[in-house]
C-alpha cells in the first residue's frame, strides 16, 4: 500500500521547490531509491504539464564507475550527462543508499578527478546555474541508524521536517536575509573558534525548501581574502567515504594555512584538491527547529537550529566571493549549549549567543517560537 506521505513530498518537490510550469523537462536524479517515490515526482510533474526524464543511479554501480575509471571516461560520461541537463528547466536529486560510505577506501586521486570531471562541469556549471533545483535524502535504516533512531521514528521525523510549511519559515527568516545584507563585519566565537571575516557586498540567500529538503538557512560568503582566525569544527563529516572528526582549521588572509582532523592525511588531500579547496565558499546560519542533532548527513546537519556552517571550496554564483574550487564542503559548528556555546556578532553587535537570536527582529527565528507557532497555526 502507497505511503500518501511520499504523494505529500512529491506535490512539495515538484509544486513548490522546483515549482514547475507547463512544458517545462525535469531531470529526476533518483540515487540508490526506491521506485515507489520516483513514481509519485513523475505523475506530480505530468500533473502540472511538465516531462520527466527519470535517471535511476546504483551507488554501487557509481563506485564502480569511480573505481575503474580515468579522466578520458569521466569526460565521456560528463559530455553526454552535460547536453541533457542543459536541456532541464528543473532537477530533483533524491539520495539514498544502504551505505553511506559506499566511496570509501577508492583512491583518493581518482575521486578528485571524478569530482573536478563529471560532477563539477555537470552540476556546479550547469545544474547549479541554470536549472530550478532542489536535492534531498531518501530515508533508509542507514540513515535512522546514524540518527539514533528507529527506522518507523525516523520516517517520521523525516516526513515531518521536508513538508513543513517552508513559506511560512519564509517570512520569519526574512529580517535575518535583510540583515545579512547590510552586514560588514562578522565575529564568531566558541571553543577553539575564534574567527573574522567580512561579508560586505556580497549578499546573501535565503533557503526555505526551493533547494534543498530539508531547509532552513541563510547563506553568504565571506570576502576570499579575509577570514582569519581559527575554526573547530564539532560535529563529524562524511566526505568521499570518509568520516571526518575533530576537524581545526587556521586561516590567514582567506586561506587554510593549518589543518588537523582523525584522518590527517585524507583531509589535506581533500584540501589541496585545487587553490580554491583553501578557500571559503559559503558562510551560512541555520535556523530549523526541527533539527537539532547532528547525523553525519550534510543534508540535515546543516540546517540544525543554533548552528553555522563555513564551507571550503567553490561559492554560489547568488553569494559570489570569487572562490572556484571542484570541491563544496559544509562543515557544521553547532553553538547551543549543550555543544559548548558560541557567538556570533554582526559589526560589534551580539546577535546570538548559544545558538539563540538575541536582537528583537530575530527572536522569531529562535526554535521554540517557529515549532510554537506553527503548532498554533
Amino acid at each position: 500500500m502507497l505511503d500518501p506521505r511520499l504523494t505529500e513530498l512529491a506535490d512539495v518537490l515538484i509544486n513548490y521547490s522546483v515549482d514547475l510550469e507547463p512544458g517545462e523537462n525535469v531531470w529526476i536524479d533518483a540515487i540508490g531509491i526506491p521506485t515507489e517515490l520516483v513514481n509519485e515526482i513523475v505523475k506530480a510533474a505530468f500533473r502540472r504539464g511538465g516531462y520527466p526524464y527519470v535517471h535511476l543511479v546504483d551507488p554501487q554501480i557509481t563506485r564502480t564507475q569511480v573505481k575503474s575509471g580515468s579522466r578520458e571516461t569521466f569526460r565521456k560520461l560528463m559530455e553526454v550527462d552535460r547536453q541533457k541537463m542543459q536541456q532541464m528547466q528543473a532537477y530533483i536529486g533524491v539520495r539514498g543508499g544502504l551505505n553511506a560510505a559506499e566511496m570509501a577506501g577508492l583512491d583518493p586521486e581518482l575521486q578528485s578527478l571524478y569530482q573536478a570531471e563529471y560532477n563539477h562541469k555537470v552540476h556546479t556549471e550547469v545544474r547549479v546555474k541554470h536549472t530550478k533545483w532542489v536535492v534531498l535524502r531518501y530515508p533508509t535504516p542507514s540513515m535512522a541508524q546514524s540518527a539514533n533512531m528507529s527506522t518507523e521514528l525516523f520516517e517520521d521525523f523525516y516526513f515531518q521536517v521536508c513538508t513543513l510549511d517552508y513559506k511560512r519559515m519564509a517570512q520569519a527568516m526574512e529580517p535575518l536575509l535583510q540583515l545579512m545584507q547590510t552586514t560588514d563585519q562578522v565575529h564568531i566565537k566558541g571553543p577553539g573558534t575564534d574567527l573574522s571575516f567580512s561579508i560586505r557586498g556580497i549578499g546573501a540567500v535565503m533557503c526555505c525548501g526551493r533547494r534543498n529538503l530539508p531547509d532552513g538557512e541563510v547563506y553568504s560568503a565571506p570576502i576570499r581574502d579575509s577570514v582569519q582566525g581559527t575554526l573547530a569544527v564539532n560535529t563529524s563529516s562524511i566526505y568521499r567515504g570518509v568520516r571526518f572528526e575533530q576537524i581545526k582549521f587556521r586561516f590567514e588572509q582567506g586561506r587554510i594555512v593549518e589543518a588537523s582532523a582523525n584522518h590527517m592525511e585524507q583531509i589535506n588531500r581533500v584540501l589541496n584538491t585545487d587553490e580554491g579547496a583553501r578557500y571559503i565558499g559559503e558562510f551560512s546560519i541555520a535556523v530549523n527547529p526541527y533539527i537539532l542533532l547532528p547525523m553525519n548527513d550534510t543534508l540535515f546537519d546543516e540546517k540544525i537550529a543554533g548552528s553555522f556552517h563555513f564551507t571550503p571550496g567553490q561559492c554560489y554564483d547568488r553569494a559570489y566571493n570569487g572562490n572556484h574550487s571542484a570541491i563544496h564542503w559544509d562543515l557544521v559548528t553547532i553553538q547551543r549549549p549543550e555543544f559548548g556555546g558560541g557567538e556570533i556578532w554582526f559589526d560589534n553587535r551580539l546577535i546570538r549567543k548559544d545558538g539563540r537570536f538575541l536582537i528583537p527582529e530575530l527572536e522569531g527565528l529562535n526554535p521554540e517560537y517557529l515549532v510554537t507557532k506553527g503548532a498554533q497555526e
